[in-house]
């Protein structure tokens, strides 16, 4: 059966967005951050991301295909989170988590244990998808709980918030990776299971990688070795 005009109009939306993000993506890693030309693009890609995971969570109720619906909520949740934060600096200072922080962290919390026991116990109804279900339902619960984790203590760090900004954009792209490996590669090779998951065993590891660089760039330096450079 043929979609209704409006569903083929709102994929069309949803690639556009798509397309956005992958161009949008490497300006705002290339360019200054923290400086106007970082925040205007990175905003619209986020913006871009939204339209993106909301397009694909009405598609996906609409075929319907709870796998997907239940990944646009679990992949919109890296993007969410990393532009959040910015507006949470003052966590360090004992400023609080809004609302709707915490309710996009439960939703996406229920999100992700619905993949993990759907594609333990009822894989048909994650299209078969078992082991990619099970691996983002794990991730997700990680992710999730690591944030939740951070709500109930004040940050320890004062650039706390530049590497949960940096994990969460760095993790919707590769979100965005995942979903265009699916479906430009995923149909030549009958839909294997690894093409779900290995962008994300690729650029998680990268994420840890970049996440220490930078702790490390910002680490506080010894008194020591300010003494030994001023002399």
């Amino acid at each position: 059966m043929t979609d209704p005009a409006w569903i083929r109009a709102l994929l069309g939306v949803h690639v556009a967005a798509g397309v956005t993000c992958f161009i949008l993506a490497p300006v705002a890693l290339a360019t200054a951050k923290g400086g106007k030309t970082h925040r205007r693009w990175g905003k619209v890609y986020f913006w871009a991301m939204a339209v993106v995971a909301s397009t694909a969570l009405v598609l996906a109720i609409w075929r319907p295909i709870l796998f997907l619906a239940l990944i646009a909520i679990f992949s919109f949740y890296s993007a969410f989170r990393g532009y959040r934060v910015l507006g949470q600096k003052d966590r360090v200072r004992g400023g609080k988590v809004k609302p709707l922080d915490w309710i996009a962290a439960a939703l996406t919390a229920l999100a992700s244990l619905a993949l993990l026991l759907l594609g333990a116990f009822k894989p048909s109804l994650v299209s078969n998808l078992g082991i990619p279900a099970i691996f983002f339902g794990l991730l997700g619960l990680w992710i999730v709980s690591g944030e939740v984790r951070g709500y109930l203590r004040r940050p320890t760090e004062k650039m706390f918030w530049w590497y949960s900004h940096l994990q969460g954009m760095i993790g919707s792209y590769i979100a965005a990776w995942t979903a265009f490996s699916v479906v430009t590669i995923g149909p030549h090779i009958h839909h294997a299971w690894w093409i779900w998951v290995a962008p994300a065993s690729i650029g998680v590891p990268a994420i840890f990688a970049t996440t220490a660089y930078y702790r490390k760039k910002f680490a506080p330096r010894s008194a020591a070795a300010v003494s030994s450079r001023a002399i």
